[in-house]
C-alpha cells in the first residue's frame, strides 16, 4: 500500500483521566479486545497479581500508578491503533502534554461517581489548545454513581463540548444491564466474566424481548433517550472531529461492559493522521520523505544494556529501519539501525513504519524532546513548551564518591524532563536545585538515581516559591537584590527562583524593564 493508504490505516490517540478514574485498566481492556492479550492483568501491583502492562517502571509495579508514559501499537480490525498511554497522576501532568502533541485524537475517561475532577479538566484545556477531538468514555457505570444526565451537563458545563450519547446504559448505577446504541436501536445485554480477565460475552437483544425481560429499566432507558432525541443529542462526525462535541460511550473497565464499543469507535470516529504543520505553518504532505519529531526521551527501560530511546511519531513519508534522518536542531545525522515498537517494557525491531506511527529509536544520544527529523526535504515542526514549575528542591549525593554518577544521572534525567535541574553558572552541578510540576517527581527522580545509577541521594525542600525566564542584563541586576537566584536550565535558557511571590509582584511593578517573563505551555 501506498503511504496515503497506509496513514489511513492509523489511528494514534492517548487516554486522559483523573487518577483511578481506570485509564490504566482501560488500557489493558483494549488489548484484551484486540487479542494482544490471552487475559488482562490486575492494574494494581498487590501480593500475588501482577501489574499492568503498560506499567514497566520498578517504582510503578510498586505504587499501582502510571508514572512514565509508553506506547503500545496493536491491530484492531485491520487497523493499526497507536496507544499512547500516559502518566495518570497530576504530578507528571508535563509528561502527559508532551504526550497530547503526538496524537490525534484523545479517549477521556471520567468516573461515573465523581464526574469531572481538577487533573481531568486541565488535562481537558490541554486537548482544547491542540483541537484533539474527545471520545468520552462514562467508566465504572457497575458501580453505584451518578445519574448519567447529571453527568452530561457535567460535560457541557464545564469542558464546554456538547454531549453526544452514541450509547445509553440499562439499568441504574450498580445495576448495570447492558446498553443501547443509539445510532441503530441494539440493545446489547452484557455477562460479567471472573475478575474482568476474558471479554464479556455479548448478546444482542431485540426491543420486544428487551421490554419484557429488563422491565422498567428498559422503559427507563427508553425515556432517557427519548430526551436526548429531542434535544438532537446525537453523535455528529464534523463537529466531533471540529473539537465542539464528544461521543459518549457509558460502561465498566473493570468488567469489560461497553469496552468494544470504544475501541470501535476509535477505528469509526477518530481522526487518521493528516498533514502536519510546521513553525512556519506550512503543511508537511503525509507523502513527502520521511520526518518525524522526538516528543519523549526514556533513559534504561532495558536495565541491562542502560541504552536511551527517543520516542518519535512519524509525520510523513515511509520510515525504515537504517535510514539516516538529519536533525534539524543540530544539522547532524542521526542513524537508525536500532528501531524499536515498544509494548510496555517489552521490544519488537521495527523495519518500517508509516506517519501516526511511533518509533523508539535506540541509543539517541543527541536527540532531545522537540527535535525534529528529515531525510531529505528540511522540515522543523513546532517545539513542545514546557510547564512552569510549581515546586523546588534541593539535591546532593548521599555519598561524594558517587558524583560522577550523580552528574551523569542529573544530566540524563533532565533530557527525559523528568524534572528541570536548574545549576548555578559559576557552582555546576555541586549544588543544582530540582525544579518540577509536582512533588511526586521528585520521588521518581530520587528512585531512579539510585536503581538506575547507583548515586542514592537526600532530597532537601527549596525556599523558592516562583520561577521566571530571564535574560542575562536583567540577571546582573536580579543578583544584586536578595531572595532571588539566578540560575541555568539545561537547554542555555537562565531563570529566576523568586523566594516571595510578594517580592516578585513589587519587582515586577517597580522594574518593568527587566525580563520576567512567564513559562507558559501553548
Amino acid at each position: 500500500m501506498s503511504v496515503i493508504e497506509e496513514a489511513a490505516r492509523r489511528r494514534t490517540f492517548a487516554i486522559i483521566s483523573h487518577p483511578d478514574a481506570g485509564k490504566t485498566t482501560l488500557t489493558e481492556k483494549f488489548l484484551l479486545y484486540a487479542g494482544v492479550l490471552a487475559d488482562a492483568g490486575a492494574v494494581k501491583a498487590r501480593s500475588g497479581r501482577r501489574s499492568a502492562t503498560s506499567d514497566w517502571m520498578e517504582m510503578e509495579q510498586k505504587r499501582g500508578i502510571s508514572i512514565s508514559s509508553t506506547a503500545l501499537s496493536f491491530e484492531y480490525r485491520d487497523h493499526q491503533l497507536n496507544l499512547l498511554d500516559t502518566p495518570g497522576h497530576r504530578d507528571f501532568s508535563e509528561d502527559t502534554y508532551r504526550v497530547l502533541s503526538a496524537v490525534d485524537a484523545v479517549v477521556m475517561v471520567l468516573d461515573s461517581a465523581k464526574g469531572i475532577e481538577p487533573q481531568t479538566l486541565k488535562l481537558f484545556e490541554v486537548c482544547r489548545s491542540r483541537d484533539l477531538p474527545v471520545i468520552t468514555f462514562l467508566n465504572k457505570y457497575d458501580r453505584p454513581g451518578r445519574d448519567p444526565l447529571e453527568l452530561l451537563d457535567e460535560i457541557e458545563e464545564q469542558i464546554g463540548l456538547r454531549p453526544t450519547p452514541a450509547t445509553w446504559p440499562v439499568g441504574i448505577s450498580g445495576d448495570f444491564r447492558g446498553v443501547v446504541d443509539r445510532r441503530t436501536g441494539d440493545f446489547t445485554r452484557f455477562t460479567r466474566t471472573t475478575r474482568g480477565s476474558a471479554i464479556a460475552p455479548e448478546e444482542v437483544v431485540d426491543a420486544d424481548r428487551a421490554a419484557d425481560e429488563e422491565g422498567s429499566a428498559w422503559s427507563q432507558s427508553l425515556d432517557e433517550s427519548g430526551l436526548l432525541d429531542a434535544i438532537e443529542a446525537d453523535v455528529d462526525l464534523p463537529s466531533f472531529l471540529a473539537g465542539q462535541s464528544t461521543p459518549v460511550f457509558v460502561g465498566s473497565a473493570l468488567t469489560n461492559f461497553g469496552v468494544r464499543h470504544v475501541l470501535d469507535a476509535i477505528v469509526d470516529l477518530a481522526p487518521a493522521p493528516s498533514s502536519r504543520l510546521d513553525v512556519k505553518d506550512d503543511e508537511r504532505p503525509l507523502d513527502a520523505d520521511c520526518s518525524a519529531f522526538v516528543f519523549k526521551v526514556q533513559a534504561n527501560m532495558d536495565r541491562s544494556h542502560r541504552d536511551r530511546i527517543a520516542f518519535v511519531r512519524v509525520c510523513s513519508g515511509r520510515f525504515e529501519r537504517g535510514m539516516v534522518l538529519t536533525n534539524s536542531r543540530t544539522e547532524k545525522p542521526f542513524a537508525t539501525k536500532y528501531a524499536s515498537t515498544v509494548f510496555g517494557a517489552e521490544r519488537t525491531t521495527v523495519e518500517e513504519a508509516f506517519p501516526g506511527d511511533v518509533v523508539g529509536l535506540v541509543n539517541a544520544t543527541g536527540l532531545n524532546i522537540g527535535d525534529s527529523l528529515y531525510e531529505q526535504t528540511p522540515v522543523t515542526f513546532p517545539p513542545i513548551p514546557r510547564f512552569s514549575p510549581e515546586v523546588f528542591a534541593n539535591a546532593r549525593p548521599l555519598d561524594t564518591g558517587k558524583s560522577k554518577q550523580f552528574r551523569k544521572g542529573l544530566a540524563q534525567l533532565d533530557e527525559e524532563g523528568v524534572v528541570q535541574v536548574l545549576r548555578d553558572p559559576d557552582m555546576g552541578d555541586s549544588a543544582p536545585i530540582l525544579a518540577a510540576v509536582g512533588q511526586l517527581q521528585f520521588d521518581v527522580f530520587a528512585d531512579r538515581l539510585d536503581v538506575e545509577f547507583n548515586a542514592p541521594i537526600e532530597i532537601t525542600s527549596s525556599p523558592y516559591e516562583s520561577i521566571r525566564l530571564t535574560d542575562e542584563p536583567s540577571a546582573k541586576r536580579l543578583r544584586e537584590i536578595g531572595g532571588i537566584r539566578v540560575m541555568e536550565r539545561g537547554d542555555g535558557h537562565l531563570v529566576a527562583l523568586f523566594e516571595s511571590r510578594y517580592r516578585l509582584q513589587r519587582i515586577e511593578s517597580d522594574e518593568p524593564d527587566l525580563m520576567l517573563a512567564h513559562i507558559i505551555a501553548g
